[in-house]
């Protein structure tokens, strides 16, 4: 294996240090460090995180793979400094056996990019009628931990206690699509001004306030874990708040493009804008941000949900739902969060590498850097502006709404134990990470 010396890393925004990275672990952390390596890597200026963890991402495969597989979605979550990624069960057929999540952590292994930890469905096919083979899918050699129906809501409260009830016995967790089905009929963006003015269905912050509302009580009876997915709005950090406040076993994340993005933008109708849950208002992406420099919110969560061009280069009415967003992630919560002064470095990590990895349970991921740990790290470039390129993202899709935009930061490398998955801002070769 590769080893390396990277010198005057500013490990979590802190002063420069230099790190041996060998055998896949940190071995020296110091000053003027000189450990021989096959590979030095000048880091001066850049910050070293560890890596990152994403709780949110759609990798379409099986099914859907002319907008994305396994391959290319890890291959976008390493250039955007991520070593690991949960993958959401909404693919065809769904992710509601052991076979299937079975099936994608095998897909994630052969990559190599970065580890893929299935989400396997709650119910059946998301049909929110019958709980689908949750221990099986525990007990299979993904050993799913983290359970959601995402792009879907588990509206039948019966359907949700029992799910959290069953999850309990093995520590897992729910993760809640919060969108009540009967008050978002036909919504085709957040109710409010804008909708009222061009005439579009309004999708009202009350149809995920009222859910949250409810799996926050279902989880304190149970005396389960709950996990509120792509918090939207100021009334549901309020309720998320309160939860918190009793002592309940309730996490939540909120997307990067919530963070920064309003339903303003829909003003063009260009459905790159278009999402589930919709672009807010102003007042909630300042409550959003708020409540996760406090952490009322634990964790950023890309929600990557890539599409074809003919599903979203189309009339706003019929256009997928969704945006792409592995690759920029860390530069819009630098833009939100951290050039703002809402967070610091350490916090980032915090939010997008410890708490994500502790949320899913997983082992050997949002480990601090420090001599003994797995070497999964990242250095950003924090001081680099650019306009964003899709042209040049590693994800199959395109549809991004930061295109042309002046984002902050860049990933220079990429560490996944001790491999470079990228280097210099570029994808390593595939066969020298088997």
């Amino acid at each position: 294996m590769t080893s390396y010396l990277i010198r005057n890393a500013q490990i979590l925004g802190g002063a420069p240090k230099d790190i041996h990275i060998a055998d896949g672990v940190v071995r020296e952390i110091g000053e003027g460090l000189t450990a021989e390596a096959d590979v030095d890597i000048d880091a001066h200026g850049l910050i070293a995180l560890p890596g990152l963890v994403d709780l949110h991402t759609h990798l379409r495969e099986p099914g859907r793979e002319d907008a994305e597989t396994v391959l290319t979605g890890t291959q976008a979550a390493a250039k955007g400094g991520y070593t690991a990624v949960h993958a959401m069960a909404n693919t065809f057929p769904v992710a509601d056996t052991a076979g299937v999540v079975e099936q994608v952590w095998r897909l994630g292994q052969e990559s190599g990019y970065c580890d893929v930890q299935p989400v396997g469905a709650v119910t059946v096919g998301l049909e929110g009628k019958k709980l689908a083979e949750l221990g099986a899918m525990h007990d299979s050699a993904a050993g799913v931990r983290v359970f959601s129906d995402d792009g879907k809501c588990v509206d039948d409260a019966v359907i949700m206690r029992r799910a959290l009830e069953y999850v309990k016995a093995f520590d897992g967790v729910v993760a809640q699509h919060a969108q009540e089905p009967r008050l978002t009929e036909g919504a085709q963006m957040n109710e409010g001004q804008v909708s009222g003015e061009l005439g579009l269905g309004g999708w009202p912050a009350v149809a995920e306030e009222s859910v949250i509302a409810r799996d926050v009580l279902l989880a304190a009876h149970v005396g389960s874990r709950l996990h509120v997915c792509h918090v939207s709005t100021a009334g549901s950090v309020e309720i998320i708040r309160w939860a918190k406040a009793k002592g309940w076993n309730v996490t939540a994340e909120v997307t990067p493009h919530h963070l920064l993005l309003t339903d303003e933008l829909v003003r063009t109708y260009d459905p790159v804008y278009k999402v589930n849950p919709p672009l807010r208002t102003a007042t909630d992406v300042e409550a959003l941000r708020a409540a996760l420099a406090d952490g009322t919110i634990d964790a950023v969560a890309t929600d990557h949900a890539p599409h074809p061009a003919e599903d979203k280069d189309c009339e706003w009415a019929v256009a997928a739902m969704g945006m792409v967003g592995l690759e920029t992630a860390l530069s819009v919560v630098q833009q939100t969060m951290v050039d703002t002064g809402l967070l610091n470095w350490e916090a980032v990590a915090d939010r997008m590498s410890y708490r994500p990895a502790r949320i899913g349970r997983l082992t050997g991921q949002g480990r601090p850097i420090s001599v003994g740990e797995p070497a999964n790290l990242v250095l950003f470039d924090p001081a680099y502006r650019g306009a964003v390129d899709p042209e040049s993202f590693a994800t199959r899709s395109r549809n991004t709404p930061y295109r042309g935009l002046d984002l902050p930061g860049r990933v220079h490398a990429t560490f996944l134990r001790g491999r470079a998955t990228v280097l210099a801002g570029e994808l390593a070769d595939r066969d020298g990470l088997a």
